[in-house]
């Protein structure tokens, strides 16, 4: 009878046939993919089935240890959001975590190297076992290239909470609120040394989030200083010297730091002193930007989308790239962002004021957790470079929480501008009025009236602080003014006075 042909095959086909020898390394073979498989899936489950037992036990209980602690951490941070920002600003927290990677990283990668002399390499095929050496080279770069990767991205923040934040005092908020003074200028992280080109005050409910911003115009004359302080003491009659302004407090308190014995930041401390004066509110923290370096911050999230209503010149007319951004609503890198929000050309102090407070809100409403988890490490580097703050690192994880809490609510603003402050001469009486009244429409109470002042002057069109002359009752706005909100100088720019700064934008 003549030989069967192997199915499948054509009739007297050759049939390849394998000795024990090749069954029992193809065997191997399967053995050794399986026990690295096994080592990225549970750490020691190889050493446990086919090496030293003891290091696979200990190997395994680390491994669900941690896998279990992960769990309960992810679960705690979905229901409380707090404890999470505080594991994330926690430097004694970030430290152990980064060295745990770093272990884990050195550990699973000796693990793969046993998984693979467990396997016995060289008792297989050349091809098989450089398929071996091939996997287990990719699997073991993998898993410890990402843990070293964590580490590294821990460090980083770890590095920008001790760079950024202090160990300073921690304050209660006032009145249920934490009032933050934010100051931006062309002066770089931890220097004081310029006039402050913007001035706010953020005023955050402590328990909802919910932010009222209070902008204070850089030209504002013969304001009073908070009672008791040492620049009340110098100016008991306000700050009516010749050519002083809100945004020249700084420097004139640099000039006589004997004042400030013991400060760091006498500038910041009388502009403090300057804005509680006015308000009414009682600063708690400050945080200084530097505008030019708010550029790589916006790069390093992919730009801001604004609505731009005007043609907005970028630069100065001089200058060889001037241009303008062109009305409508776009997304705007970060050189573009940083002219919105401070272009003089053609345009007024006021309307700037506005601008920049329609790039606050963008930037928080815009601003997504995936954005800053994939760039982070440009983001942290921005930010250091960026901001000088007073909050202390204990107090990083409060302001985390009420940023998120505030995302989701509409932003008030009330700004201290004409028409209803004369910034030459303002009426404090009728600023605190307007302040008190923003942040109870923010709470959900009735607010008291708040009378109108004098219509305002009209400024220069360089934007230069200049005090406004005597009132008029028909301000006449210059030719031509850049509004990046609804509203005209005549009418005022409804980004300075709004209870949802987002429509106002």
């Amino acid at each position: 009878m003549p030989p069967s042909s192997t199915p499948g095959l054509p009739p007297g086909s050759p049939v390849t046939r394998f000795t024990t020898l090749d069954r029992a390394q193809r065997v191997r073979f399967r053995r050794a993919v399986a026990l690295m498989v096994m080592t990225v899936l549970v750490p020691g489950s190889a050493q446990l089935v086919a090496g030293n037992r003891r290091v696979g036990r200990i190997a395994m209980r680390v491994w669900i240890g941690l896998l279990v602690l992960t769990l309960v951490s992810m679960g705690v941070s979905w229901f409380f959001h707090g404890f999470a920002f505080w594991a994330v600003s926690n430097t004694a927290l970030l430290g152990l975590l980064r060295l745990l990677l770093m272990a884990l990283a050195v550990g699973w990668a000796l693990l793969f190297l046993d998984a693979w002399r467990l396997g016995q390499p060289m008792g297989l095929h050349q091809r098989q076992r450089l398929a071996v050496v091939g996997v287990n080279g990719l699997l073991c770069f993998s898993v410890a290239g990402t843990l070293l990767f964590g580490a590294h991205m821990v460090g980083v923040q770890r590095q920008f909470m001790i760079t950024m934040f202090g160990d300073g005092e921690v304050v209660g908020a006032s009145d249920g609120r934490f009032n933050v003074l934010l100051l931006g200028g062309d002066s770089g992280a931890g220097r004081w040394g310029l006039r402050p080109d913007s001035l706010t005050v953020a005023s955050i409910d402590a328990r909802t989030g919910k932010t009222v911003l209070v902008g204070l115009p850089r030209n504002m004359a013969n304001f009073p200083f908070a009672e008791g302080s040492v620049m009340a003491k110098k100016f008991p009659n306000g700050f009516n010297c010749p050519d002083c302004y809100l945004n020249g407090v700084s420097t004139w308190a640099q000039d006589h730091p004997e004042l400030f014995k013991g400060s760091k930041t006498p500038g910041v401390d009388a502009t403090e002193m300057a804005v509680e004066g006015i308000t009414g509110l009682e600063i708690n923290y400050w945080s200084m930007v530097n505008l030019a370096g708010f550029r790589s911050l916006v790069d390093a999230v992919g730009g801001v989308t604004l609505t731009v209503r005007d043609p907005i010149p970028v630069g100065l007319p001089h200058d060889d790239f001037y241009r303008f951004i062109e009305p409508g609503t776009r997304k705007l890198n970060g050189m573009d962002t940083l002219w919105f929000a401070r272009a003089r050309d053609g345009s007024d102090d006021y309307s700037r004021m506005a601008r920049q407070k329609c790039v606050m809100n963008a930037m928080l409403q815009q601003i997504s957790p995936q954005d800053a988890l994939s760039n982070f490490s440009e983001i942290a580097a921005a930010s250091s470079e960026m901001i000088s703050t007073n909050v202390p690192q204990s107090e990083v994880d409060t302001f985390l929480d009420l940023a998120v809490k505030a995302k989701s609510q509409k932003i008030g603003t009330v700004s201290l501008v004409p028409p209803k402050v004369v910034t030459a001469d303002p009426d404090i009486d009728v600023v605190h009025s307007m302040v008190a009244a923003a942040i109870d429409r923010a709470e959900g109470e009735k607010p008291t009236s708040v009378l109108a002042t004098q219509a305002p002057a009209e400024p220069e069109g360089d934007g230069s602080p200049t005090p406004d002359p005597t009132p008029t009752s028909e301000p006449v706005p210059p030719p031509s003014v850049t509004g990046g909100s609804i509203g005209s100088l005549k009418e005022g720019y409804a980004a300075n006075q709004a209870d949802d700064l987002g429509s106002a934008c």
